[in-house]
This record gives structure tokens, sequence and C-alpha cells, in this order.
């Protein structure tokens, strides 16, 4: 963590010192939290490298063009794949008033990751002198995260325990090839309740859910530098080709193209 973070680090969890604290990252290997929260709103991303974080009802895949926001006090854990450089931005829980309620992933802005990254090099006394520029660096910020769209990039879990057991199985081994017949029958339901459950409580149908398992996984595969061809097969697609149609029609681009943009993203 950067020094401005271990100075300033007793505040994450008090609505005391600055109202925006930020602090930049640099993993070389994966990451990993265990669920837990803070007193203030979170915001962070990546300059580097995929990160997924669960929340109470949904896992999301954040690339680098992507940033989670987590209202004050929402339990969350993380995970980084693969060598990380990441930042974060917290925000006192007075200040988050007007910002999203939920937490959401959002498309992040050029102005949004220099902001928090020069708010992240500064020192602790400036940060805790409360200057003129170091306020107006926090407004741009928030005003930022107000406006920045909510991009729908995550995969909502079921609550109901019994497809809750099977979507983190699933989550486990997205190439595990089972029909959903087979999956109903391992978590004790019927076709149809599975079936119908799954589309009211995700937003998904059974197969489309699955499909998405293993496009995120995808993800997290392509930032690990893996060959497309490798992707395809290990995830069980019927031929690369299928895959990257797949992959077209959900994210708007081919797999390499898309690597390529994370790639400069990641600058």
């Amino acid at each position: 963590m950067s020094d401005l973070f271990l100075e300033l680090g007793q505040y994450i969890d008090s609505a005391e010192g600055p109202c925006v604290i930020a602090a930049t990252r640099w993993q070389e290997k994966e990451l990993s939290s265990e669920p837990h929260q803070h007193a203030r709103g979170q915001l962070f991303g990546s300059l580097k490298g995929l990160i997924s974080v669960q929340v109470e009802d949904a896992v999301w895949m954040v690339p680098a063009i992507h940033a989670v926001w987590l209202p004050p006090h929402h339990v969350h854990a993380g995970r980084s794949y693969g060598p990380y450089h990441g930042w974060s931005a917290y925000v006192a829980e007075p200040a988050c008033a007007d910002l999203p309620q939920q937490p959401c992933t959002i498309r992040i802005s050029g102005l949004l990751r220099e902001a928090v990254l020069r708010l992240a090099s500064a020192t602790p006394d400036a940060a805790l002198a409360h200057s003129a520029a170091h306020q107006h660096i926090c407004a741009v910020i928030l005003d930022e995260i107000r406006h920045l769209p909510i991009e729908a990039f995550g995969l909502p879990l079921p609550r109901d325990a019994r497809l809750l057991r099977i979507a983190k199985a699933l989550i486990a081994d997205p190439a595990d090839a089972r029909d959903i017949e087979a999956w109903a029958s391992w978590g004790a339901l019927s076709t149809r309740t599975l079936s119908r459950r799954f589309v009211s409580e995700t937003g998904f149908n059974f197969s489309t859910w699955r499909q998405r398992v293993r496009l995120l996984r995808s993800l997290e595969m392509l930032a690990e530098g893996q060959s497309i061809t490798a992707i395809a097969l290990d995830l069980g697609y019927a031929s690369v080709s299928s895959y990257i149609s797949l992959f077209r029609r959900t994210f708007g681009s081919t797999p390499a193209a898309y690597r390529l943009q994370q790639q400069a993203a990641a600058g």
C-alpha cells in the first residue's frame, strides 16, 4: 500500500479525517481478502490485472475500464488474478449521502482515475491540512462517482440455498458439462423449479447464467495471458469460433481485441 494509506488507514472506519482517502497497491502475486466492511464508502479498481468482488447477492469481475462502488458498511470480499496494480478511494460516510446507495460497477473515466492517483500521491500532512487544492480533488472524485454510468458487469447469485449451491459449483468449475436435468438432480430439486427460480432470482435463465460464468472466467484467463484457443477448450466450448462469437455478442469485441483494450487501459 502507499505511504499515505499507511498513515491515514486509521480513518477508514471513521468519519473523521479527510473526506476522501486514496491509496494504490502493487501485488506481484494473486491477492485475496476475506469478507469485511468499512465505515466509509469504497471505490476501487485496477491499473493492471483483473479483480473480482463478491457482495451479498452478486459476484463482479472488474477489468481496468471499470471500478466497483461499495456504500458504507457493505460486506464484501475481493480477489485479484495474476500481478495486480490497483487503487482505492475511501469516502467518509456523510459525503456518501448522494452517491449510489447500492453496490455497483461503474465505467471509470480518465479524470476519475487521475484524480484518485493524484490524491494517493499526496503526503499525509497535505491530506490532513484540507487545503483548497485537496478539497478540489476530493470534489472531482465525488462528482465523477455521482455521474459516471453504472455498468451491468456482474454475475447475480440466486438466494435459494439449493440454487446457490449449484451456482457456486459452476463458478468453481465453469467447464462442468452436466445438463440442467443433472444439475437439478444434484441439487435435490425438480428441473422445472431450477429453471423457474433461476430466472426469478438472477434475471437470467440457467443456460445464459452458466454461459456468463464461463465468459467471466475467460476474462480472468485473458488477464493471465492464456491463449484464446486454450481458454475455449478449457472452458468446454464446442469450438474456438463459438467462444469468440459469444464473447463478441456479449462484450462487443473479440477476445483478442478486448485483451488489447485492457492492456491499453492499464497503460
